[in-house]
C-alpha cells in the first residue's frame, strides 16, 4: 500500500502538542462540548461527531473527567461560550501553504491573532480557498504497535476493512481512509483485535513543498506560534518534513 512516509511531520505534530499539554486539553475539551452540542445528543452512540471527538481526546489521553466535564458544559445553564467553526487560509515563509481550523467565541479576535502571527513570520494570511485546494480532507487512525499484528497482516486487515493506505511511524501506524469510512475502518481494525489508539478527520497535503532547512524552521516557528492559540484547533502545512530537516529540528 504505502510508498511514502509522513512519519517526521506526524512526530513534530506529536511533540508539539505534547509540549502544550494543557493548551492541547482545553482545544480537546472544546471540541467535545461543540460536538456534543451541535449533534444534540450527550451520547456518543447516538452523536457521531461527538464520538470521534472522544476518539480523539482519548488518543491524546485526555482524563475522563475532563471528556464528561466538557459533555456536561454543552448542555448546562447556557453560560458557556458559543463556539462558531471558522476556516483561515494563507502563505507561510518559503510560499508554504497552511490550512488552519479554529472554534472561536470572538471571531475578530482570532482573526486578528493569525494574521499578526502570519505577519511576523513573513507571510500572508489570504482569503477562503486560497489554499484549500492544495489539501484533502482524511480520516487518520492511529495504530500501537505493541499488540499489533506484523507489517503484512495489518495491510491486510487495513485493505479488508476498507482503509487506503498506512504508515509506519516507529512506535506505530497511521492507517488513512476516505473520510466517510473512518470509524467504520477503525470499528472493523478493532473487531480483528487491532490495537487503535484514536480515529480522526485531518487534511493532508495534495503536494508536499520542499524547502530548506532554515526555512523549514521559520514555518515550523510560526506552526508553533498558531497552536499556542486556545482557538486554533488544527494547523495544517504543504511543508515535507523530510529526514535531513527532521534531523536538524533534533539537533
Amino acid at each position: 500500500m504505502s510508498g511514502h512516509s509522513k512519519w517526521a511531520t506526524t512526530k513534530h505534530r506529536k511533540a508539539a502538542q505534547d509540549k502544550k499539554r494543557s493548551v492541547l486539553f482545553c482545544k480537546l475539551a472544546r471540541i467535545i462540548t461543540v460536538a456534543a452540542k451541535t449533534g444534540g445528543d450527550p451520547s456518543p452512540e447516538n452523536n457521531a461527531s461527538l464520538a470521534a471527538a472522544i476518539d480523539k481526546a482519548k488518543s491524546y489521553s485526555l482524563p475522563k473527567d475532563k471528556i464528561e466535564s466538557a459533555i456536561a458544559k454543552a448542555f448546562g445553564s447556557g453560560d458557556g461560550a458559543n463556539y462558531e467553526e471558522v476556516i483561515y487560509e494563507g502563505y507561510g515563509p518559503a510560499g508554504v501553504a497552511l490550512y488552519l481550523e479554529a472554534l472561536t467565541d470572538n471571531r475578530n479576535r482570532t482573526a486578528a491573532d493569525v494574521r499578526a502571527a502570519f505577519t511576523r513570520a513573513g507571510g500572508n494570511l489570504g482569503t477562503s480557498g486560497s489554499v484549500a485546494f492544495q489539501f484533502e480532507r482524511k480520516g487518520e487512525i492511529t495504530v500501537e504497535r505493541e499488540g499489533a499484528p506484523d507489517e503484512d497482516e495489518l495491510m491486510l486487515l487495513v485493505a479488508d476493512a476498507g482503509g487506503e493506505d498506512m504508515d509506519d511511524m516507529g512506535e506505530g501506524w497511521l492507517v488513512y481512509t476516505a473520510p466517510a469510512d473512518v470509524m467504520s475502518v477503525k470499528a472493523a481494525l478493532e473487531a480483528a483485535g487491532v490495537p487503535v489508539k484514536g480515529a480522526e478527520l485531518v487534511m493532508e497535503a495534495v503536494n508536499a513543498a520542499v524547502v530548506t532547512v532554515a526555512d523549514a524552521k521559520k514555518v515550523l516557528r510560526l506552526v508553533d506560534a498558531l497552536e499556542e492559540s486556545d482557538d486554533i484547533q488544527n494547523v495544517y502545512h504543504t511543508m515535507e518534513l523530510t529526514d535531513e530537516i527532521a534531523a536538524a529540528l533534533e539537533d
